[in-house]
């Protein structure tokens, strides 16, 4: 014979239970929907690890749109434009060449020179902070690639038959560069690099 006492007590136990069983079913559908957040961010986690979501307007399909396909090609397949048909190759005006994608300045035309190969050329960039250099043994052939640090745009190779007394070259690609000229320096917000056409007035 079940008392008031029983009844109770079975009562309150069922209502444990089912506030148990509650509370693991939430527990549950949330763990599922985090763990599906998480992967919804693996991408773009990989990327900017990579540099490629670094700079606003990097995802893969923003850069097809901005980028022509050679720059495309150059920055983010790592390919190489063909020698003396590219746009800086034979550029003498004074200035400075940025990063296509992000605009980080890159190089001055203070330390360009003419390598006779056909691509521009530069004895050292503005910054070593600004480039990273990887070891590539791409084509049977082991070389150092210079990338953009900001965007990890691949830029070109350094080679050790430049001009004295470092006798480096920084063979770059143009479709990786984009060239300010010294006279929108300020305009464009590089005004701190006047100073390095200044001492050679």
């Amino acid at each position: 014979m079940n008392t008031p006492d029983s009844v109770t007590a079975r009562n309150s136990m069922a209502l444990a239970l089912i506030t148990l069983l509650a509370i693991a079913a939430a527990l549950f559908f949330l763990s599922r929907a985090m763990g599906q957040k998480a992967d919804e961010l693996k991408p773009t986690e990989a990327a900017a690890a990579a540099g490629g979501n670094a700079v606003p307007g990097t995802s893969d399909a923003e850069l097809r749109k901005r980028l022509t396909k050679e720059q495309y090609y150059v920055t983010k397949q790592n390919g190489t434009e063909p020698a003396f048909r590219n746009e800086y190759w034979n550029n003498h005006k004074p200035g400075i060449y940025v990063d296509v994608i992000s605009g980080e300045p890159l190089f001055s035309s203070v330390d360009k020179f003419d390598s006779g190969t056909g691509w521009p050329s530069f004895t050292k960039p503005i910054s070593k902070e600004n480039v990273v250099e990887k070891t590539d043994k791409g084509f049977g052939m082991e070389r150092t690639e210079v990338r953009s640090k900001k965007s990890d745009a691949h830029l070109g190779h350094i080679f050790d038959d430049g001009p004295g007394p470092t006798h480096t070259r920084y063979c770059m690609n143009s479709a990786s560069l984009r060239f300010v000229p010294v006279e929108k320096l300020a305009q464009e917000g590089y005004g701190q690099f006047l100073p390095l056409f200044e001492a050679k007035k």
